[in-house]
């Protein structure tokens, strides 16, 4: 199973994950889009995930922050407890043992960031 994960700011578009999960993904499918619990209930990301016909993974906070992840971001560090609330929300929704296949990428405006990771599911 691959999961896309992202972390974005409350200003965010649905274009903003797009271009993010665009330039993750890089020809890559995924099986579904994973974020934390509090933004994976605002609705641009729930028509975010509708137009791709993809599920959402709710990822909670102190699993987010239990994720070791190869970016370490101070604001992602700060406000989160995550290295990479992308990079933590993928390998968190990809399940035990799961492995990045693409590290964080920012969005071109910078509102949103995407990692993809695999794993055998939740």
């Amino acid at each position: 199973m691959k999961v896309a994960g992202f972390g974005f700011r409350g200003e965010a578009g649905t274009g903003s994950l797009t271009q993010a999960l665009r330039a993750a993904s890089a020809g890559v499918s995924v099986d579904a889009l994973a974020t934390a619990s509090d933004k994976a209930m605002t609705p641009t990301f729930r028509r975010f995930a509708a137009a791709m016909d993809l599920p959402i993974v709710e990822i909670a906070a102190d699993v987010l922050a239990s994720q070791t992840t190869p970016t370490q971001s101070d604001a992602s560090l700060h406000v989160r407890g995550a290295g990479s609330v992308a990079e933590a929300a993928a390998l968190a929704g990809a399940g035990p043992d799961a492995k990045l296949v693409r590290p964080r990428v920012i969005s071109l405006d910078r509102m949103a960031t995407c990692a993809i990771a695999e794993g055998r599911g939740q």
